[in-house]
């Protein structure tokens, strides 16, 4: 996988995906909702220069796998 893609897996029901722009001011130009299941395949362009996951997902790049959301309490 190249680093410039992302592999974005809900693992709940209402996970939001969202494109920020890049330029002089960041703005959303960009946003998915995701329900338990659905995978979303993103790329970074010319206009999108961050993406942001709220919610409980598996994120995977180029550069490693990650899982956003919930956290294990000891």
């Amino acid at each position: 996988m190249q680093p410039d893609y992302m592999i974005i897996k809900a693992l709940e029901n209402g996970v939001q995906v969202i494109g920020l722009t890049r330029g002089q001011s960041t703005k959303f130009h960009h946003s998915e909702k995701l329900d338990e299941g659905e995978v979303l395949v993103v790329q970074f362009t010319e206009h999108t220069s961050a993406i942001k996951v709220k919610g409980h997902a598996e994120i995977k790049s180029g550069y490693g796998d990650i899982t956003s959301g919930r956290t294990v309490q000891t």
